[in-house]
């Protein structure tokens, strides 16, 4: 799978889990600022530099959304492998 379909089902799977993902420009910010996920006034937001390499961006949402959980939920083969590989690299 292309790293555009890739990033596009991850950004589908988040939508389904109600985390919305909103891409940012964060060379404006004026400070460090990293991608990641936050709660704002109850609702899960990932908010996602835009200005870094697609392929980056499906590794960083996947990290978060491998913690999720997912099982109840049609996931499309290749993102569900990367889920899978996420979970056994991260540290317990």
């Amino acid at each position: 799978m292309k790293p555009e379909q890739l990033y596009q089902s991850l950004k589908e799977l988040a939508e389904k889990l109600d985390i919305t993902v909103s891409e940012q420009n964060f060379r404006t910010a004026g400070i460090k600022v990293e991608s990641g996920l936050c709660k704002l006034k109850g609702r899960h937001l990932f908010i996602m530099d835009k200005h870094i390499p697609v392929q980056r961006k499906a590794d960083i949402l996947a990290d978060c959304l491998s913690k999720m959980p997912s099982e109840n939920i049609y996931v499309v083969p290749a993102v569900r492998e990367l889920l899978d590989l996420e979970k056994k690299s991260a540290p317990e």
